[in-house]
């Protein structure tokens, strides 16, 4: 009896392993970008360049004003990025044991990072929600603000008053958008490390640095489109007459084509990318690390 638990543990542990140290990369990424990601969503909403945004809520709202929603971001993290790059690893390890323990080719690891990123976005959905309608809250007028106090009471919140669907409400374009933004971030990433360090003969810092660099830089570009449309859904407010701008993401991206042209849907982008790339470069370092502190553990 005495000798099943430890068996138990190593059988469970090395499939919860890449899920909770995903998880734990992404939340410590987002709390230092937590500020650029609200820059980056006020933007989006019409209120003026990177600079104009940072006068504006510094004089009006002060310095809390950047980290509005950082209970959202977290709990995104410790669903979204949980799933997604827990989901990738061990379907990323079941095709090299398919292929033989051989480097996998780039598709596979696109349709591997599509994957993680549609069951990831459909985890982290609702806290998705939460986090948008919190950060957007200061822009509305007072009399349509919900006034969250947290991730948790947005989502009470959204259950009590729009029902428990409402809570993937946005949910098909923020699903596009993380497929797309995975795809771009996971099979870049994976493929950069390869490269580096068999073609380049990079040592593991640089390896590290580079590839998530890289990998920062496709995650934003594949996925800036989908997370401007997902934005302006999940933002939306009735008229007076109970009528909503957009029937739904198709809607919204043809207006939006036709009002601005396809440079609008990269409204943001320099902002979008100083965000997204950081970001994606901070969760590959931690979890680079992360892994180091578990190997010395023995774990």
């Amino acid at each position: 009896m005495g000798e099943e638990k430890p068996k138990l543990i190593g059988g469970v542990w090395p499939t919860v392993k890449p899920f909770i140290n995903g998880g734990a990369s992404g939340m410590l990424a987002t709390c230092v970008i937590q500020p650029i990601d609200m820059i980056k969503v006020r933007i989006q909403l019409g209120q003026g360049s990177a600079g104009d945004v940072t006068k504006t809520m510094l004089k009006n709202e002060g310095v809390g004003a950047f980290y509005k929603g950082l209970s959202a971001g977290l709990l995104r993290q410790a669903t979204y990025t949980t799933a997604r790059l827990g989901t990738f690893r061990i379907l990323t390890n079941k095709a090299l044991e398919a292929n033989d323990g051989k480097p996998l080719p780039l598709y596979q690891k696109a349709l591997c990072g599509l994957t993680a990123g549609a069951i990831g976005a459909c985890v982290g959905s609702p806290a998705d929600l939460a986090l948008i309608r919190m950060q957007a809250d200061a822009t509305l007028p007072l009399a349509q603000r919900r006034n969250y106090t947290n991730a948790f009471h947005a989502l009470y919140r959204i259950t009590a008053d729009e029902g428990v669907l409402a809570l993937w409400k946005g949910a098909g374009p923020t699903v596009v958008r993380a497929m797309a933004l995975n795809m771009g971030m996971l099979a870049s990433y994976d493929q950069s490390v390869e490269f580096f360090k068999d073609n380049l003969g990079f040592g593991e810092a640089a390896t590290i640095v580079g590839a998530s660099s890289i990998s920062g830089f496709f995650a934003a570009a594949c996925s800036l489109p989908f997370d401007f449309v997902k934005t302006q859904i999940q933002k939306m407010q009735p008229d007076a007459t109970g009528k909503y701008p957009y029937t739904g993401s198709l809607d919204c991206a043809m207006k939006t084509l036709k009002a601005g042209g396809p440079f609008r849907f990269y409204t943001g982008f320099p902002v979008y990318c100083v965000r997204i790339a950081p970001h994606v470069m901070m969760t590959w370092i931690f979890l680079n690390q992360i892994q180091k502190l578990e190997k010395k553990a023995g774990l």
